[in-house]
């Protein structure tokens, strides 16, 4: 989809936030130090800590507030036969143009994303894109090609006996093979569902957009088993039900939308499909996808394998192949998005001439997902008070992730926690000492209590209690 009201600072926010992300230790390029790796990033300390807890939120919203969805963590590597049936062997291909001056390659649905003409016809399209010229130097395009997105390695002692294999581009898959296990297993009734967050990787032609579309990427997919009977209200749901979450998480309702496929954009195995899109600064992109898979999945698992995976029960006269309803979104696309939703920029508020600038960034994340929840700032580098901020620091920690930081004026801390989204920070000042009492300051509001230390705790459960 184009963003028809895409910002005019849109590229300076994502560059402004790329930095950030480099310079708190949320993302950085991959091998930076010998060049980079395109396409490929490593989550640093605060970034891991973001995403692990985006996982978290949705394995518990998934298998803890569900009674009839289980987890499973499925191999990466599989029997290759697996991705003939699932048709990635010979379906999962983008047509690819390129360049015959500067020979760089081109998505053709990216090239066309870059022009005012939009075919409807799939035959249109490609030749409109072949039309197009190169964006790199304006070169002459080649007929667009069919190119395999899927990664081949080998298994084997020797190169000549060595087996070809896939790197999975999905993790989908690994559900529907282990699909009978694990419902005989958890002695599981329709309906039901079956959960995991797994490495997948495709070999992406046009990858961009900061962390947006990479070649490996972390997905959280469920697998929703239910009769072809009922796999509309099912569908519907599931499309509900994954909106309501973002929002729940803290995203603004504003930023968030559905989009649903035409008959033109539907996968060759989807009935019908939804996607949920987010407004970044680069225009609105899919985040996730809620499909009606039909029963393409298990028929041809049953056809390739020569194994049944019909579905039979006392409830049900005759075995049937469920339909699969699919909610299918990226961990990384998530994080990113939520990078993105709470960067904000404010008038300088930090408090000491030496820290202050003429905008300052504040990162408004919600509290569950904060790497740091609470940052423990002794007022001055003396020792009573750095005992007295270690000290809250340890009571503090068995329940919370903290900082303590006592380097730079105070204005500076907090404007370093404001960047990496620290929720509450707490001052322990020479009154300290006398008063067993500090100052809590609120990185939204800026509001400030003075509370006792022994009172800290309860303070922060009915604050910070997810």
């Amino acid at each position: 989809m184009k963003d028809d009201n895409k910002p005019a600072d849109s590229a300076g926010k994502m560059e402004k936030l790329t930095s950030l992300a480099k310079r708190r230790g949320f993302i950085f390029q991959s091998s930076e130090e010998y060049g980079g790796a395109a396409a490929a990033y490593d989550y640093g300390p605060l970034g891991v800590s973001l995403k692990n807890a985006i996982k978290d939120a949705w394995q518990k919203e998934m298998k803890q507030l569900h009674d009839n969805i289980v987890g499973l963590d499925a191999a990466i590597l599989m029997n290759p036969k697996v991705w003939e049936a699932s048709g990635h062997v010979q379906n999962f291909t983008d047509p690819l143009v390129e360049c015959k001056e500067c020979h760089k390659r081109f998505r053709a649905d990216h090239i066309l994303e870059m022009s005012p003409a939009q075919p409807k016809s799939e035959k249109s399209k490609l030749q409109e894109a072949k039309n197009q010229k190169c964006p790199e130097c304006n070169g002459e395009l080649t007929e667009p090609r069919q190119f395999n997105l899927m990664f081949k390695t080998q298994l084997g002692s020797t190169e000549e006996t060595a087996r070809d294999l896939y790197l999975r581009p999905e993790t989908a898959q690994g559900i529907y093979v282990d699909f009978k296990r694990v419902r005989e297993s958890m002695r599981l009734k329709i309906p039901f569902g079956i959960a995991q967050v797994g490495k997948a990787f495709r070999n992406e032609i046009s990858p961009g957009d900061f962390t947006y579309r990479t070649v490996e990427f972390e997905q959280m997919e469920m697998q929703w088993f239910c009769h072809p009977d009922e796999a509309s209200k099912w569908f519907g749901y599931w499309k509900t039900e994954r909106m309501e979450w973002y929002i729940k998480l803290g995203i603004k309702k504003e930023n968030l939308r559905f989009h649903e496929h035409g008959k033109d954009e539907l996968a060759h195995y989807a009935k019908k499909a939804v996607d949920i899109e987010y407004k970044f600064p680069f225009g609105w992109r899919e985040i996730e996808g809620i499909h009606n898979r039909g029963d393409w999945d298990l028929s041809r698992h049953t056809q390739f394998s020569g194994q049944n995976f019909r579905y039979s029960d006392d409830k049900y006269k005759e075995p049937f192949f469920p339909y699969i309803i699919e909610t299918s979104g990226g961990a990384d696309r998530v994080a990113l998005v939520f990078l993105a939703d709470a960067f904000t920029e404010v008038e300088t508020r930090s408090g000491d001439e030496d820290a202050k600038h003429e905008k300052e960034i504040v990162l408004k994340l919600p509290y569950a997902l904060a790497p740091i929840k609470i940052a423990i700032l002794p007022l001055a580098k003396k020792e009573p008070l750095q005992k007295l901020a270690h000290e809250i620091e340890t009571l503090l920690r068995n329940h919370y992730v903290t900082q303590y930081d006592e380097t730079g004026s105070i204005g500076k801390r907090y404007r370093r926690q404001d960047e990496i989204g620290t929720p509450f920070c707490i001052t322990v000042d020479f009154d300290s000492l006398e008063d067993k009492q500090v100052t809590i300051r609120d990185r939204d509001s800026m509001q400030q209590d003075r509370i006792t230390i022994k009172d800290l705790e309860n303070y922060f459960l009915s604050r910070l209690s997810s």
